[in-house]
């Protein structure tokens, strides 16, 4: 995670001293650290117990996490701890999808219709009430990953099948079965926030790029500070109320909606900084350092959010044409004059990338480009991952592709 990550870490360390719980030793992050513990970060018990014995030792002031599999337990280590933070209820709110869809359909906020699925003719039954099409997901993972729309009962029940088989890499809490929703139309957006004592503080606003029908991965994302919609007053009220209903006091949030024609529509509330190198899009285009905000809401701080830099970044991801062995990926030189921020490799040669649904967010590379305006970025980006070479072996007898 080092190329996704490493960015977050380092201006986090700029704004506090660190301590990282982790089940490796450190290795590149050893600079950023005062020290560190090695320990199951997915075993809460073996967190907490380690917690509270650093906390008898040296001031603990926060803890905070981006990682999507670990919000909760770091909601359990503030409770334990007494610090600011998210709450176990508020975080869970965000984590289970079930949830969230819940508690924002009783306050009246607009929402797709809905249904929970045990197994596939459940769902079916679902989707044949709702009206087709249909989005079926499973209820505790990110990134898109097992999420399909389906156009009748036969894909239903396919769609199903990946949504369930997928919840089953993840958190145990969240195995098996599958949300059913009613599909939405229109652009889609994320707004990544911070709650302060309950106030909701806009970061910046992404426009996001989807594609593999029926899949929704997601090949890039475009932060514009000058969007208007960051500043509109129905997307904001509704943002505001969301956060209030599901109960979060403090925290980073990534929010994802869709701009229907009946106004926005939040698909999914997430209790961490926006994934896919969002919140660098937005430190770029903004100048509002993401990592930095992660430890002043931590600190119960409202974090510095009026912008230093006003200019439109993006990203687009590299993927192959169908599964295959990475033999070798070249990308473009960062150029000034072509707008080019940064580019870079994902994978090692001899990696496998498999697309959707045999695999998820299968990289090669990505590529960040800058532009005055948002159709000068998304020509830059365009032109930037057209340069971009990949090489690599087909891989047969696969489910995707």
């Amino acid at each position: 995670m080092q190329r996704y990550r490493e960015y977050l870490l380092a201006s986090a360390a700029a704004r506090h001293r660190l301590w990282l719980f982790n089940p490796q030793p450190p290795d590149w992050q050893q600079p950023y650290l005062t020290g560190a513990t090695q320990v199951d970060v997915l075993d809460r018990d073996a967190v907490l117990a380690q917690a509270r014995e650093l906390a008898a030792n040296r001031p603990v002031r926060g803890v905070l996490s981006w990682d999507e599999t670990l919000v909760v337990n770091t909601a359990h280590v503030a409770a334990a701890l007494g610090l600011p933070g998210a709450t176990v209820d508020g975080i869970e709110a965000c984590r289970d999808k079930h949830r969230t869809r819940r508690l924002l359909t009783a306050a009246g906020l607009p929402q797709p219709r809905y249904g929970w699925a045990d197994d596939a003719e459940a769902a079916v039954t679902l989707a044949e009430h709702i009206g087709f099409p249909v989005v079926v997901k499973p209820r505790g993972m990110g990134a898109s990953i097992g999420v399909a729309l389906a156009l009748d009962a036969p894909q239903a029940r396919a769609a199903f099948q990946i949504a369930d088989e997928a919840s089953r890499i993840g958190a145990v809490a969240y195995h098996g079965g599958a949300l059913v929703e009613e599909y939405l139309t229109g652009p889609e957006i994320s707004m990544d926030a911070a709650v302060v004592d309950g106030e909701y503080v806009p970061l910046f606003l992404a426009r996001k790029q989807v594609g593999m029908h029926p899949y929704f991965e997601e090949l890039g994302h475009v932060v514009d500070p000058a969007d208007p919609l960051r500043e509109d007053p129905d997307l904001l009220r509704i943002l505001r109320a969301a956060h209030q209903v599901i109960g979060l006091r403090y925290g980073i949030t990534h929010t994802e909606l869709k701009l229907t024609d009946c106004g926005p529509v939040i698909v999914e509330i997430n209790g961490r900084l926006g994934g896919d190198l969002i919140p660098l899009l937005g430190s770029l285009a903004t100048g509002i350092d993401p990592g930095a905000a992660v430890v002043d809401v931590a600190l119960a701080r409202r974090p510095q959010v009026d912008a230093t830099r006003h200019r439109v970044v993006g990203i687009r991801f590299g993927y192959p044409p169908a599964d295959c062995r990475v033999d070798a990926v070249q990308v473009p030189a960062a150029d000034e004059q072509a707008g080019i921020l940064h580019a870079a490799v994902l994978v090692e040669p001899g990696t496998e990338l498999r697309l959707p649904p045999g695999g998820y967010i299968s990289r090669h590379s990505y590529v960040i480009c800058a532009g005055a305006t948002a159709g000068e970025c998304d020509d830059r980006l365009a032109a930037a991952a057209a340069a971009v070479r990949m090489r690599g072996q087909a891989l047969t007898g696969t489910s995707a592709g």
